[in-house]
Formats: structure tokens, sequence, C-alpha cells
């Protein structure tokens, strides 16, 4: 599965929204939509903000278990 549709369902299940998530994370909304499909890769930095905001580890939202 792609990182972005991993992430829409892991942001979904936790009852966020594209704008919740970013504001969680320090990015704008358009960055959430842009990563979800797939159409940008967030530096390692934001990866980590968005594991610690989704209560995930990275290899839990980059990897297939």
């Amino acid at each position: 599965m792609p990182l972005g549709n991993r992430l829409k369902e892991l942001r979904a299940a936790k009852g966020l929204n594209q704008q919740g998530l970013g504001s969680l994370v320090g990015a704008s909304r358009q960055t959430i939509s842009l990563i979800e499909r797939g159409d940008y890769n967030p530096t390692i930095k934001l990866c980590v903000e968005i594991c610690k905001a989704l209560g995930k580890t990275l290899d839990e939202l980059f990897w297939e278990p």
C-alpha cells in the first residue's frame, strides 16, 4: 500500500481531517493532501511529527507488516 493511502487511513482512524493533522505537525492542509496523493515526499522531520501525531512508529506508517 502506498504511503499516501496509509496516511489517509490512519489519519481518518484518529478522527482528523487534513487541516487538523497539518495543524498538529506544522504543515498546511495542502501538504498533507499532496503526501496522501503521493505527489510529495515529506522530510524525515515531518514524517516523525506525523508519526507522533498519529501515535505510530515510522515502521507502522511507512512499511506494511
